[in-house]
């Protein structure tokens, strides 16, 4: 009886070109013919290198184009695999976080800011809009006097040796993890961390480390610990972690540096993802690490989402690559827009727009985080326009929030692994008043099954 043919043996007989290209191409079409079947198991990178005679690292950078078309999978130790095509429909960590947004009366769930609190766009875009010219295709992909903003803004950090502009942080983040990341590396994050980042690492067949922390950041010796698989980079939030509200402290900070002197191959990637409306000073790593710390600077949230801007700084072996890539598709972001947010970062009825938002949003936080406190129900952090708040049981917590027409995101998606607490996240930068009623839903909500509660008041 005829032996069936191995994976192996078929990807051997199939590959004419030995290239990462010529080998993702190869695979990909016998997927596509089905002599691959979903849910098969693929060679090791080693084993395949060995029959197809290739370095091995030609065969991780075919997994790679592979994983980012979605034609295979990886599953940690277990290996890679043919992707199931119909699982492309499973809705995402992001997805889980964000799908349902819009669908109630109070909207809590997004993590979005305050419209009313935005900086007003019309006049940065009349007077850009009066001397405003046409750009050519070769210009600098950032506007010198943008670049100089920012090299002066974060001076009192580090001062990085490139720096570019994409299409707003998770934008950065993705690019920055195509320079970085290569199938089967170890990434530490934050646990919890922001939703997409996980989805943005399973993409690219990264080994996701989640890490604890407490009221001053990420601990130490869990890091510590963490180094030992010796990982390619971790990414943090530095101030008003997403969810937590949590602020890394300079102690904090200076400790981790000192943590990761020990392991000199691992890159640092932080997201400043609020930006100029987070109520605590900006922190970073690159202070101590300077030649290993990738800077993202979002202005989202402090000058309108529609902007689509982040600044991404770094040492040039990650901003460089990032760029060139970019000149194969957008090339870069808008130029019109980066005059715009010249302009409103350097304009002082802007400026003074942006210090009147970061004040209101620390009296919401403050206001929600005082009613909740005086209900005992447990918050986290101290910045930033969301609350993490503990509840008994996320999904009753969920549904009665919803039955009283307030929508509230569930914390799990946030999580890297299983956590033995249970989380809602309120984006409390959207409430402008009613906070004890709005307490008195939420602690409701938060209290065992059972446990009586106060008569809530009406929300408005």
């Amino acid at each position: 009886m005829t032996q069936p043919t191995s994976a192996l043996e078929v990807i051997t007989g199939s590959v004419r070109q030995r290239t990462a290209r010529g080998m993702a191409d190869a695979v990909s079409a016998l997927v596509a013919d089905g002599l691959l079947e979903a849910g098969s198991a693929l060679p090791t990178v080693r084993a395949l290198a060995l029959a197809v005679g290739v370095n091995p690292a030609t065969v991780a950078q075919a997994w790679q184009l592979l994983l980012r078309a979605r034609v295979i999978e990886t599953q940690g130790r277990r290996g890679s695999f043919v992707a199931d095509v119909s699982e492309h429909q499973v809705i995402s960590r992001f997805w889980q976080l964000a799908g349902r947004a819009g669908s109630h009366a109070l909207d809590l769930s997004t993590g979005m800011p305050d419209s009313t609190l935005l900086p007003k766009l019309g006049p940065a875009l009349r007077r850009v809009g009066a001397q405003h010219q046409v750009s050519s295709y070769l210009d600098r992909p950032v506007l010198p006097e943008l670049e100089d903003h920012l090299r002066s803004s974060w001076a009192a950090l580090f001062e990085p040796e490139a720096i570019t502009i994409v299409n707003g942080a998770l934008d950065a983040v993705d690019r920055v993890t195509n320079v970085l990341i290569r199938p089967g590396d170890h990434v530490l994050v934050e646990n919890p961390t922001f939703p997409p980042l996980l989805d943005l690492f399973q993409l690219a067949g990264a080994r996701v480390v989640g890490l604890p922390l407490d009221a001053d950041g990420l601990k130490p010796e869990a890091l510590e610990r963490a180094l030992r698989v010796r990982p390619a980079a971790i990414f943090l939030q530095p101030r008003a972690q997403n969810p937590t509200g949590i602020i890394t402290t300079p102690t904090r900070i200076a400790a981790l540096a000192a943590v990761l002197e020990g392991s000199p191959r691992t890159m640092v990637v932080e997201d400043d993802h609020q930006g100029d409306i987070a109520s605590s000073p900006a922190v970073s790593l690159g202070t101590y690490l300077p030649e290993r710390t990738v800077r993202i600077q979002s202005f989202s949230k402090s000058h309108g989402p529609d902007l689509r801007l982040a600044a991404v700084g770094g040492p040039a072996t990650v901003i460089d690559p990032l760029t060139e890539r970019m000149r194969l598709g957008p090339s870069w972001s808008s130029r019109l827009l980066q005059h715009v947010l010249v302009d409103m970062l350097t304009h002082d009825s802007t400026r003074r727009a942006v210090r009147r938002a970061r004040t209101e949003y620390a009296d919401r936080r403050t206001a929600l985080v005082r009613a909740l406190s005086a209900r005992s129900v447990a918050t986290t952090g101290t910045d930033g326009i969301n609350l993490w708040v503990t509840v008994a049981r996320e999904a009753d917590a969920l549904l009665l929030l919803a039955s009283h027409g307030i929508g509230v995101a569930a914390g799990s998606p946030f999580f890297v692994a299983k956590d033995d607490t249970r989380h809602i996240r309120v984006t409390c930068g959207l409430v402008a008043c009613d906070h004890e009623a709005l307490a008195d839903r939420i602690a409701e909500a938060a209290s065992t099954p059972g446990r009586p509660g106060r008569s809530p008041r009406a929300v408005r």
